[in-house]
């Protein structure tokens, strides 16, 4: 059975009592509450959730924006999923679901959340993939909408934000490839324009800088996330008078095209060229020899940002006291045979 109006014509109140009953109201006392709560049970009267939390003003719900491209959507790895876990697991218990909200890399971000903020969809958002200046930002806060970043911006201020500590990814690769000998290392970055690309760049500089070596922009290399573009790579770098003997990877898939080219050159990795991959990765996982890289739990990520938006939202912000929370989550190295020390190359 459904319809409030048909329980109370059931047990001879009025609706208003009916509905009051049925969202707790301290103004019904509590044999009339136990008396249309047995009968909504007996009859099986279906509350309409969505008139009811329109009712209420809210949605119970968290939106999560992502931007999709074709290499995120074929990829066996994609970093999102880990997050998601966490953010879900986090959010449902508090009684949140979870919407995924995928935008096109060919959509305008910016128009596509505008849709959803006027349609009042969901009590909070979570917004991935920033960029240095982000439109999405300003409309959030101008919008009075809780929100949390996955990365940071330089759009607003006085919200909270999650991201990876690139810095201190960047300062441990560095210094680990210094101390083996290498005074050439060159870096991939990001092809896209968000803002991990910049700071991971930024972080890549300013470590060269403390060890005073030289910032060489052509050993900087753009990169989509994709294991062909490591055999370029290889002959940039090599073809060089001045090679560099070291790389560190943004993307770890592209390690497989660059031992595909060194072996295709006669080299190795980890004795020709040294390798450090910034996030291990399952597609990588059985090259040999194993890929130095960092790893982290996207799963506490996830957890990190949900309960970084659940201290902004009334509902929860009792809950979670903490306020405005701007975080850095590390990553910790795992040692693997991908670099070494310089190996002097003749000619």
């Amino acid at each position: 059975m459904r319809g409030i109006a048909r329980l109370a014509r059931e047990l001879g109140v009025s609706t208003a009592t009916v509905s009051r009953a049925l969202n707790g109201n301290p103004n019904v006392n509590e044999a009339t509450r136990q008396k249309v709560l047995e009968a909504a049970q007996r009859l099986g009267y279906a509350a309409n959730q969505a008139a009811r939390s329109l009712a209420q003003g809210v949605t119970h719900s968290v939106g999560f924006m992502i931007e999709l491209d074709q290499e995120s959507t074929t990829s066996t790895d994609y970093f999102f999923m880990g997050v998601v876990e966490g953010m879900q697991a986090v959010l449902a218990a508090h009684g949140l679901d979870l919407l995924v909200l995928p935008c096109a890399k060919s959509q305008d971000n910016f128009t596509f959340l505008q849709r959803f903020v006027s349609r009042g969809a969901v009590d909070g958002l979570i917004l991935a993939e920033t960029r240095r200046i982000d439109r999405r930002i300003d409309l959030l806060k101008s919008s009075d909408i809780p929100f949390v970043t996955l990365g940071r911006s330089d759009s607003g201020s006085g919200y909270s934000w999650i991201d990876l500590d690139f810095e201190g990814v960047m300062a441990t690769a560095v210094e680990r490839l210094v101390r083996l000998g290498h005074r050439r290392i060159a870096v991939t970055v990001p092809s896209n324009d968000a803002n991990y690309g910049a700071i991971f760049a930024q972080a890549y500089r300013d470590n060269l800088a403390r060890h005073g070596l030289d910032f060489d922009e052509a050993l900087v290399f753009p990169t989509r996330r994709r294991e062909d573009d490591g055999d370029s790579i290889v002959d940039g770098i090599l073809d060089r008078p001045d090679p560099a003997t070291a790389i560190i990877l943004f993307y770890e898939v592209t390690a497989i095209g660059i031992y595909r080219r060194l072996a295709e050159r006669g080299l190795k990795p980890g004795r020709d060229l040294s390798i450090i991959g910034f996030r291990r990765e399952e597609s990588v996982r059985f090259l040999m020899p194993q890929v130095t890289c960092f790893q982290m739990s996207l799963q506490d990520l996830g957890t990190a940002a949900a309960r970084a938006l659940l201290a902004q939202m009334p509902m929860t912000v009792r809950a979670f006291p903490s306020g405005i929370v701007q975080s850095r989550v590390p990553l910790s190295l795992v040692p693997g045979e991908s670099d070494g020390p310089v190996c002097l190359r003749e000619g």
